[in-house]
């Protein structure tokens, strides 16, 4: 009888072990959450969706020692990310030591727009500051991206510029606050221009009517991703990781 009883002590401890070690594994996981728009959004039904956002795509690129979440939401704004309520939360689950990946500026600009629309010069660029105070107030770290560029040509086969002051703003907050800043912008520019005027429609939401079930009736969509352009946009940003040398690029796949 003796005899079970050691045995059964020696099961539980080695399963105690076992658990303790497990949840050591899930709590060393490094957390990273997304806010910002459409542009970097997960989007439904992605069996039949062509769209993605390029945060939907970022998992890949990084190791299992990482946890993505991703809360940003189609159509939001600095300002509309906060009032509409989906900021609180994000911020109510930060931990010490999580990242907080930064990016608005599209819809930042809707003129016509009062829920959504944010003076560059002054209340975008106060958001900014007060997401990143806010975030490293919880011990958590941010970085601030500019807005992916729009497919934006002219006739002449020119790449134009479609986000005003918003991805300078964003460059001079990074700047002032100390924090690592991704420039998609310029990033986007590149590779929007190496891939050429024609070839470039792959990047977006480019079909014709019947081409493809999701849109029966044909989409000309030159500011969200297909699924090349979210996996080209994720490559951008995990080569700019390794060359500006931060902490994070030692998870990357």
């Amino acid at each position: 009888m003796k005899k079970y009883k050691f045995l059964f002590i020696i099961t539980i401890l080695l399963i105690g072990c076992k658990s303790s070690k497990t949840d050591e594994i899930t709590d060393n996981k490094l957390t990273i959450h997304l806010i910002g728009d459409s542009t970097m959004a997960n989007k439904k039904n992605p069996d039949k969706n062509p769209e993605r956002g390029w945060g939907q795509l970022l998992p890949q690129f990084f190791n299992d020692n990482v946890v993505i979440k991703n809360h940003a939401v189609n159509g939001r704004s600095t300002k509309s990310f906060r009032e509409l309520g989906h900021w609180q939360p994000v911020l109510d689950s930060m931990q010490p030591g999580n990242y907080v990946f930064i990016q608005f500026g599209h819809n930042d600009g809707k003129e016509t727009d009062p829920v959504r629309y944010t003076n560059p010069q002054t209340a975008y660029r106060y958001n900014l500051i007060r997401y990143i105070e806010e975030t490293r107030a919880k011990g958590a770290i941010p970085i601030l991206f500019s807005s992916i560029a729009r497919r934006k040509f002219n006739a002449e086969g020119v790449l134009l510029d479609s986000h005003g002051n918003y991805t300078l703003q964003a460059r001079l907050v990074a700047q002032e606050m100390n924090v690592p800043f991704i420039d998609m912008q310029y990033l986007t520019e590149q590779m929007e221009i190496s891939f050429g005027m024609e070839e470039s429609k792959k990047l977006h939401l480019h079909f014709a009517a019947g081409e493809n079930e999701y849109f029966p009736d044909g989409i000309t969509d030159n500011t969200h991703l297909s699924v090349l352009g979210a996996s080209e946009i994720c490559k951008l940003f995990a080569t700019e990781l390794r060359k500006q040398n931060l902490a994070l690029a030692k998870y990357l796949n």
